[in-house]
């Protein structure tokens, strides 16, 4: 099988940190390889210096057989190679087209409505559900994903390398995608996929490639891998794949979710006259197909969203649930200053949960940057809290004043949970909390909300793996089409159920 890129004992630090020592790699023609690793790894590292968004340090490239240099990624892209990276590189107040054109070379004819018609040919080649005209503010985090995997289509790329791409789409869109990469490996294109999902790989790849602590370990060919066998080379020893569930104890209602309807800007009801109980001391899940209103039930509780008429969030706060407070209309300020402490991982998690030009450090101190005193703000607790949560979570960073936004994707998601789980909530909602983290960490973020819930925190976990829903879960509300469609037990439910009410066929008529 002919090598598309051959890498040769490439290098590359930054400050003390070695994120890549001397790595050495084939990535083929007519395959599909799945790189792993744990978080901080180096894997988004080492492809980045391929599409030329870094530079190495030592080592070669070699790409169709002749050593290259890419020091741009117009230089990646002029050799055929196109990067969809995990953090969105778009313009918002551009639309889809738009933001498609920003990729043209000079002295290319700028016609929009050219461009617009090969976009369209695309989107129907592969079946990409994309409003072309639409501007990127206003898509949701799925649609902004479609866009860069056409934007890189649109520039020819034949060896095409994705970070992450399955985590923010459906089951639907997720296959949708493996059938393009299947074409693209039938076709003799080089395919390389950076995912956490274990079976993903197992269902896509051809060989696999594992990176631990910067350096290449080996790879496999996937029909002789395990989920078992692929975890224990990227951690170095093995790991128990089981979540440690205990019975709730001491049970009291938090919330109590009645008749709440939301609207999106285009007056499209997102939510639709939703009811349940949220209980501190368990593990409330949340499941349905992306984008039935999962975000927009967690931000409507954090009073982030404006509700319809009619709707309530009602909170409770005494040992005797004897002190209630209705949240609908309080921005989130106000639920603060009402002593009430809700913490909220969100989905976005660099465009709502962190800054990315701030450091860890900064970004604790957003939480309580009122606490501080008048125009010097105390930065002794946050630094502190930054270096508890980067030692407890294990963070790679330089420091914890290097700007977030240089971390790895699951770096990132470890920051912004460990400064949300240390503000000691009553109340702690998370938005795919796992997503992009490997097996791992998952676990350890798996342990840490099973930590909330012994302490007495109402948790409300919002996730796409049926398998973990039911196993992390104590229950789990299905929204379908942005109504509920029952409430299950944790305990006793199947993912054939979970599936059956997510798709409507099964009507469950509210909470049960």
């Amino acid at each position: 099988m002919e090598n598309a890129i051959q890498l040769k004992n490439l290098t590359k630090t930054f400050g003390r940190v070695v994120a890549n020592r001397n790595v050495s790699l084939d990535i083929r023609r007519g395959e599909i390889l799945s790189l792993l690793g744990e978080n901080g790894s180096g894997k988004t590292t080492l492809m980045n210096m391929i599409s030329g968004i870094y530079y190495p340090d030592s080592g070669e490239i070699r790409v169709n057989g002749k050593t290259v240099e890419i020091r741009s990624p117009r230089d990646a892209y002029d050799l055929g190679i196109g990067m969809i990276h995990q953090h969105f590189k778009l313009v918002d107040v551009f639309n889809a087209t738009e933001n498609i054109a920003l990729g043209l070379e000079k002295g290319e004819k700028f016609d929009l409505k050219d461009i617009r018609a090969k976009a369209e040919e695309i989107c129907r080649k592969y079946e990409f559900d994309l409003n072309l005209d639409q501007k990127v503010y206003e898509m949701s985090v799925s649609q902004k994903q479609t866009l860069e995997i056409v934007k890189v289509l649109f520039r020819g790329a034949d060896i095409l390398i994705l970070d992450e791409p399955t985590a923010v789409l459906t089951p639907q869109e997720t296959e949708r995608l493996f059938q393009v990469m299947r074409n693209m490996r039938a076709d003799g294109k080089a395919v390389v996929i950076i995912t956490h999902k274990l079976h993903e790989v197992l269902e896509i790849s051809d060989r696999v490639a594992i990176l631990r602590k910067g350096e290449f370990i080996g790879a496999v060919n996937t029909k002789d891998a395990t989920e078992e066998s692929l975890t224990e080379m990227m951690v170095g020893q093995k790991v128990e794949l089981d979540i440690e569930r205990t019975k709730s104890e001491n049970v009291r209602k938090r919330l109590e979710i009645s008749h709440l309807t939301v609207y999106n800007r285009e007056n499209i009801k997102i939510l639709d006259d939703v009811s349940f109980d949220v209980y501190g001391g368990e593990i409330l899940g949340i499941a349905g197909i992306s984008g039935n209103g999962q975000k927009e039930l967690l931000e409507a509780i954090a009073g982030l969203q404006k509700t319809a008429e009619g709707s309530s969030i009602t909170f409770y706060g005494g040992e005797e649930a004897d002190q209630t407070m209705e949240l609908v209309g309080k921005t989130p300020r106000a639920i603060r200053d009402a002593g009430i402490h809700l913490a909220f991982v969100p989905e976005d998690r660099l465009g709502m949960g962190l800054v990315g030009s701030m450091g860890m450090t900064d970004n604790m101190m957003l939480k309580s940057y009122d606490e501080g005193k008048p125009v010097v703000a105390d930065r002794k607790r946050p630094r502190k809290l930054a270096e508890q949560v980067r030692k407890k979570l294990g963070v790679v960073t330089p420091s914890v004043n290097t700007p977030v936004s240089r971390l790895s994707g699951g770096n990132v998601q470890k920051v912004l949970v460990g400064r949300e789980i240390a503000s000691a909530p009553t109340v702690l909602m998370t938005a795919y909390a796992v997503r992009g983290l490997d097996i791992n960490t998952s676990y350890t973020i798996y342990n840490l909300l099973n930590e909330q819930k012994k302490n007495g925190v109402a948790v409300i976990y919002v996730g796409e793996d049926l398998d973990v829903l039911i196993d992390l879960c104590d229950r789990i509300f299905v929204l379908c089409g942005g109504k509920g469609n029952g409430m299950l037990d944790g305990w006793h439910t199947t993912k054939e159920e979970v599936g059956m009410r997510m798709t409507n066929l099964k009507n469950g008529g509210g909470e049960k």
